[in-house]
């Protein structure tokens, strides 16, 4: 394993008289620590009746199959309320359990007292494109026994398409739609406006405003934003027309221009380089927010931040506050993020210690941003504080807070903390997707190369063949250290033809002066 086989590596680095900032960092941690990194299992929601609960509990291995489970429930006498069979169903889903999920519909089908609805076949049918992708999905939709299932259900396999950039099948959906007489709504053109968007085809956005038109489908709020981003983004783009789309959306009495609409327009002022009416646009939404809802506050203030209006960042920051509930973390990642690249990294500690000091469960994204703008910042020394208070107050180091300090260390060419650094980040490689950038692998192989360290060498690049990230560059590297210290390099020959590395022409030349 990753962590056995570099911390054998590490040792002559790792002794109890060094005590620079990380080996007392390193010296802070434990298991406890560590074992708040690890991803924990999904599991079923319990109810409030005696069928939820022992469901639950049965469900707690996302590999446990729930059908022994419902059987096992049944074959005592036991009653399943479709309501609560449902809300398996839903969680299963929701905890993207698709193949459990499947299941449960399955056994519903099969019961003659049970009847699938619309939204059962809604959460069916995003199951089967989840699990066994578009074409199967297809075929399930078309052979829906009615069309007020395919009405509930055409959203799901539409997104499908939208989601793989297929606009050849979308658009051919549509038109089935059509034909089906199931386009009533905005939602279908909206979506169809995001692909358009999302692939770049921003003159097919106007066509589709005029085809809803002409179905007498009226324009909801998504659909005049959507216009005016794609009016935004055409080729030889004038303001005029993101104006014009404005005007008409002022004009409809069937929709109401919220701060949304507006944060739209700014945006658009923002491209065509109107910073100052941008700025004038973004505190007319800031009137139109809500006194419930936070959401807006964070969108108005990352786009005062794309403006370098930093006045505007703190004004709305203030007034987010008096709205009810807890402030979230997203909410502190969003305003320190906000402020670091503003450049105000005072305001951003005030802030981080504010969260602090309010915090029920310390999160280290949030210090990881104040961490990352120190080292960006040349500022290591108070990184290492930061992470060595981090570790006091019961945060656990993840994957990403490893990285940053890495990046700090190779910076100042401090190796032998990149190398401990990247042990701890490599460790928990198992319980995340996260892989570690190339030029930091690179850094360590070259460092290692100059010092001489064949044997850890060997283990180093050893891990990360088995993680699948070794380059050509790398393994030339080893293959010089081998050279060097005239030791046998097969092992290496090997790895690189499991890897399917293509060779270079320096490649083959260091291997041609193993033979002479």
């Amino acid at each position: 394993m990753a962590n056995h086989a570099v911390s054998a590596g590490i040792r002559r680095y790792a002794q109890p008289h060094c005590l620079s900032p990380l080996f007392l960092i390193i010296n802070s941690l434990n298991l406890r620590h560590f074992a708040c990194a690890r991803t924990l299992c999904s599991n079923v929601a319990s109810g409030a009746s005696a069928f939820q609960k022992s469901f639950s509990r049965k469900l707690k291995s996302p590999k446990r199959s729930p059908l022994l489970a419902l059987q096992n429930w049944v074959d005592h006498g036991n009653e399943v309320p479709p309501s609560r069979l449902r809300g398996v169903a839903r969680t299963l889903v929701k905890s993207k359990r698709y193949h459990h999920a499947l299941q449960v519909f399955k056994w519903i089908e099969n019961q003659k007292n049970f009847h699938m609805t619309p939204a059962d076949h809604t959460m069916k049918l995003k199951s089967i494109v989840e699990n066994y992708g578009l074409m199967e999905a297809e075929e399930y939709f078309m052979n829906l026994p009615d069309s007020a299932a395919k009405k509930a259900a055409c959203l799901i396999l539409l997104r499908g398409y939208i989601r793989d950039r297929d606009t050849s099948k979308a658009e051919n959906f549509m038109v089935k739609l059509y034909e089906l007489g199931l386009v009533l709504s905005p939602h279908l053109y909206n979506e169809m406006m995001k692909l358009y968007l999302a692939t770049h085809e921003y003159r097919k956005v106007p066509l589709v405003i005029q085809q809803m038109k002409r179905n007498k489908v009226r324009p909801n709020v998504l659909s005049y934003n959507l216009w005016m981003n794609a009016c935004s983004e055409k080729e030889g783009y004038r303001i005029e027309a993101a104006e014009t789309v404005f005007k008409e959306m002022q004009n409809d009495k069937n929709v109401e221009v919220g701060w949304s609409s507006l944060a739209t327009l700014a945006n658009a002022y923002k491209k065509a380089g109107q910073s100052e009416k941008a700025i004038l646009v973004l505190k007319n939404a800031e009137r139109k927010l809500s006194t419930c809802n936070r959401l807006g506050y964070f969108f108005l203030i990352t786009l005062y931040t794309s403006l370098k209006e930093k006045e505007g960042v703190l004004r709305l920051w203030e007034a987010s506050k008096a709205v009810g509930g807890r402030i979230s973390c997203a909410n502190y990642i969003c305003i320190l993020t906000c402020l670091v690249k503003l450049g105000d990294i005072v305001q951003a500690k005030r802030i981080f210690l504010e969260w602090e000091s309010n915090c029920q469960k310390y999160d280290t994204r949030v210090s990881n941003v104040l961490l990352g703008a120190y080292v960006r910042n040349g500022l290591l020394e108070e990184a290492e504080s930061l992470l060595l208070h981090t570790l006091q107050k019961g945060g656990c180091p993840n994957y990403k807070t490893w990285e940053i300090l890495i990046e700090g260390y190779v910076n100042v060419q401090k190796m032998d903390e990149v190398i401990i650094a990247m042990k701890r980040a490599l460790a928990l490689t198992k319980d995340c997707h996260w892989r570690p950038p190339h030029d930091l692998l690179l850094a360590i192989a070259e460092y290692l190369e100059k010092d001489g360290n064949l044997e850890y060498a060997n283990k180093y690049i050893t891990d990360i063949h088995n993680l699948g990230l070794v380059s050509l560059s790398l393994y030339k590297i080893l293959l010089r250290m081998h050279f060097s210290a005239n030791k046998p390099h097969l092992h290496v020959l090997k790895m690189m033809e499991e890897d399917k590395v293509e060779m270079d022409n320096e490649t083959l030349s260091i291997l041609k002066a193993f033979t002479k």
